[in-house]
């Protein structure tokens, strides 16, 4: 039950992304001073926002092929580190035809379910060398240098947090440009 309220969130993290880019073009153009895309607030809950992100459509085709897409409330609170379409785009062609078919379902719901974290965690409370445990049940490891969020998978590869603190009533979003990778 657990896993499935994750993927609930991780698939409301790619709905509640449009809402939030959506609040900070809507605040950009009437030009209120404080607010950016960072801390932007979707007021929804992760799987109630209306809007879909154009950056995260592979994303959501990847949980629609989990068969995570009908899956649309999550309790959280859960931290989503949520791959935009650039990252998707970074992996062989071949390799995400594959990942997309039903006899890989299993392996892809792994691998979207190690982009998800248990808490509320902001880029703020995010440490240099930090452990992240995700709800896959292997680690994510936390990079601040100058201001700049990366999160290491366990293969090495490294995520740089592109768009931090996307809040929704049950979680936060964390836009990264690389899909992370579990060891197994």
């Amino acid at each position: 039950m657990k896993k499935q309220t994750f993927f609930s969130l991780l698939l409301g993290c790619v709905v509640s992304l449009g809402g939030a880019q959506l609040a900070t073009a809507q605040t950009a153009a009437s030009a209120t001073a404080g607010t950016s895309a960072s801390g932007a607030s979707t007021g929804k809950d992760l799987a109630g926002s209306a809007a879909l992100s154009p950056n995260h459509t592979t994303l959501l085709k990847a949980l629609q092929a989990a068969g995570l897409a009908e899956q649309a409330k999550g309790a959280g609170p859960y931290t989503v580190f949520a791959p935009d379409n650039a990252a998707f785009e970074k992996i062989p062609a071949e390799t995400m035809a594959t990942l997309l078919k039903p006899a890989s379902k299993k392996q892809l719901a792994k691998i979207l379910s190690y982009h998800v974290v248990s808490g509320n965690v902001m880029a703020a409370d995010l440490k240099d060398g930090q452990v992240l445990k995700t709800v896959q049940g292997e680690s994510l490891t936390v990079g601040v240098q100058g201001g700049t969020v990366t999160i290491k998978d366990a293969k090495g590869g490294t995520a740089t947090v592109t768009q931090p603190d996307i809040k929704t009533t049950n979680g936060v979003v964390h836009s990264i440009d690389t899909v992370l990778m579990p060891a197994k």
